[in-house]
């Protein structure tokens, strides 16, 4: 397993795990809530974390890696998006994040491409 495999499933475990399932930074469920509805924003947060833990989990196996990028680029960019438009406000650097997530994303491209 490289290095690279490790950082990015980090990634993704991080935000899934500390973030999401244990609520640790309480601004992703408020994005949750703003976009999909107060009513079961923490149960919609836990399972957002839950599939991004998934995703760690596939990035660690280095199993279907272009097709496990493809994945991975398209929720970052619809998620940064959708954030980008009705949450910007939200975000830890506001308007900036698509931009880091798009450097994210250029960033997978090239290491699995």
């Amino acid at each position: 397993m490289n290095a690279w495999r490790i950082f990015l499933a980090s990634v993704w475990l991080v935000n899934g795990f500390i973030c999401k399932v244990l609520n640790l930074v309480p601004r992703h469920e408020a994005i949750v809530a703003r976009i999909l509805g107060e009513d079961h924003a923490s149960l919609y947060t836990k399972l957002i974390g839950i599939g991004e833990i998934a995703m760690g989990i596939w990035v660690l196996s280095g199993k279907f890696r272009r097709l496990n990028a493809i994945v991975q680029i398209t929720l970052i960019m619809l998620m940064n998006l959708i954030e980008f438009f009705l949450v910007p406000d939200l975000l830890l650097w506001g308007k900036f994040n698509l931009l880091f997530a798009f450097l994210f994303v250029i960033l997978i491209a090239w290491k699995e491409f």
